[in-house]
């Protein structure tokens, strides 16, 4: 059965992608150095800002010792909340909230699991007076490893059991909220189901990676996806 459901972050919640390529940009300037059009959506999209930081600095030649590279992650976070905070209100998805309580009055544990930093993520559910509703938060500064590998789902799994050592849960328990490819493969290659939501690529391409597909959250029908985690079960 259905036990919980997992929450990419940037993307998914937040509709944030401008902000940190304009960031990442930012930063690479100060650095020197500047990205090629389209190189964050390449090299950036789905995967943390330490795998980000370090592929673009490695395609140029450059080799990020870990102390510089924490030092980069401290700005580019600084810089996020600093534009955040000029903002009078956060560009969270449609229908956020309303799915949320949803999930939350069907009893659902639910997690994030994304590579943003935890400053970024408890920040933006802060604000926007979401945070209770996330029994746990897996954030980019708690492993090394980036989306499309399966570390932050199974990291979010073990957290919620040991929240809850009576929900035994596993990854063919949960549903995987997603809007990227790497994003979509780190959960399958964690044995987890996919809801692809076409916030950031067309449904017709989510339709070929995702177990499920939609447009926006109000397309997600609760029951029918309760019944297919039933029914598997059976």
């Amino acid at each position: 059965m259905l036990k919980a459901v997992l929450f990419d972050f940037n993307g998914v919640i937040i509709n944030d992608e401008s902000i940190h390529n304009a960031l990442i940009e930012q930063l690479m300037i100060e650095e020197n150095l500047r990205l090629k059009p389209g190189e964050f959506r390449q090299v950036c999209l789905g995967r943390s800002d330490r795998a980000c930081l370090i592929e673009l600095f490695n395609r140029r030649g450059r080799i990020l010792e870990e102390s510089g590279l924490l030092k980069l992650l401290k700005r580019k976070a600084k810089a996020y909340q600093n534009f955040l905070d000029s903002m009078e209100t956060l560009p969270l998805y449609q229908g956020l909230g309303e799915l949320l309580s949803q999930l939350q009055d069907a009893q659902l544990k639910l997690a994030v699991v994304s590579g943003a930093m935890h400053s970024e993520i408890e920040l933006v559910l802060t604000r926007a007076g979401l945070i209770s509703f996330f029994d746990a938060i897996v954030a980019g500064d708690d492993i090394l490893t980036s989306k499309p590998e399966p570390d932050g789902y199974l990291l979010a799994i073990q957290r919620l059991n040991q929240c809850y050592p009576d929900l035994h849960l596993q990854g063919s328990e949960c549903l995987a909220i997603e809007d990227t490819l790497a994003g979509i493969q780190a959960a399958h290659n964690g044995g987890i189901p996919v809801l692809g939501v076409a916030h950031t690529y067309p449904l017709h391409i989510l339709q070929r990676w995702a177990t499920w597909s939609v447009d926006t959250f109000g397309d997600i029908e609760l029951e029918r996806l309760q019944n297919f985690f039933a029914k598997d079960v059976a």
